[in-house]
């Protein structure tokens, strides 16, 4: 072969090196460009992000269009049935938040007070199938997650629609089953009992009822209806949510869209207690 040949033929070579590279480049930044879409929130997108195993949730938002306190207090009621419509997850965003979210962002403190801010809660969420939407068209996958307060997202546990499954440790409780999601609130006894001692398991149960109630009220002025539940087998429950030995359960909360969501007028509550008063001979 003579030396000119072998010139063009190293020519020839280092020309296609340099478009493999260029190809190979390409490639790259055409994966990381799609990367960066899926994972990188948009204003369009209302900062929420969806994966494989994490669920970064919308924004929590601080409302001035929505039903006052009064109003929350007046129409809160543990309501059991609910439609087979799904909740969005800007409203399961808004009840998480609610429950257990941060109010306070120099030192984390959370929506619900808690003795000497040990924080002993765990949340998990148990959702169906099809019955949180994340847009027009697409649904939050059915599984068990467990929320992060401090990120406000959602790790996938499972995968799975077990409100069957948690109805049935629940003593067939069929709300249960029924509601387009599950809340379970479990509790870390230690976090606070190290610091209490025996009295700080009164603490855990006084706070499991303050988020209780935050997620009643929160869920009344989105429209949707819940209910606390307390019966049900807890090594069984622990089981099903894939929670830790040392994750104690205290509460079920179902929620779902209402069947007929609870109202009432200042009317009628005046009306009782005037006719309480005249009963105990207050008044005549």
């Amino acid at each position: 072969m003579t030396s000119s040949k072998i010139r063009i033929n190293i020519v020839v070579i280092a020309i296609l090196a340099v478009i493999a590279i260029l190809v190979c480049i390409s490639v790259t930044m055409l994966f990381l460009h799609i990367y960066r879409e899926r994972i990188t929130p948009t204003p369009t997108e209302g900062m929420t992000i969806v994966n494989r195993t994490v669920v970064l949730l919308p924004y929590p938002k601080i409302r001035t269009n929505v039903i006052s306190i009064e109003q929350a207090l007046a129409y809160r009621r543990s309501i059991r049935e609910y439609t087979s419509e799904p909740i969005t997850l800007e409203q399961l965003s808004q009840l998480l938040w609610a429950a257990y979210g941060i109010n306070e962002v120099r030192y984390g403190f959370k929506t619900c007070p808690s003795a000497g801010a040990t924080y002993p809660l765990v949340i998990y969420v148990v959702v169906g199938e099809k019955t949180v939407l994340i847009n027009r068209t697409a649904y939050l996958r059915a599984g068990i997650y467990k929320y992060d307060p401090y990120t406000h997202s959602l790790i996938l546990v499972k995968e799975g629609d077990y409100r069957k499954e948690l109805a049935k440790a629940a003593l067939g409780q069929k709300w249960v089953e029924e509601a387009a999601i599950d809340i379970v609130i479990m509790a870390i006894y230690e976090r606070t009992t190290r610091v209490y001692g025996e009295r700080g398991i009164r603490y855990v149960h006084m706070e499991v009822g303050h988020a209780g109630q935050n997620i009643y009220l929160e869920a009344t002025a989105l429209g949707l209806g819940t209910v606390v539940v307390g019966a049900f087998y807890d090594d069984w429950v622990q089981k099903i949510v894939g929670a830790s030995p040392n994750e104690k359960p205290l509460y079920i909360i179902p929620v779902g869209v209402p069947v007929k969501p609870y109202r009432i007028t200042e009317e009628e509550i005046a009306k009782y207690i005037e006719e309480q008063r005249k009963a105990a001979g207050l008044i005549s």
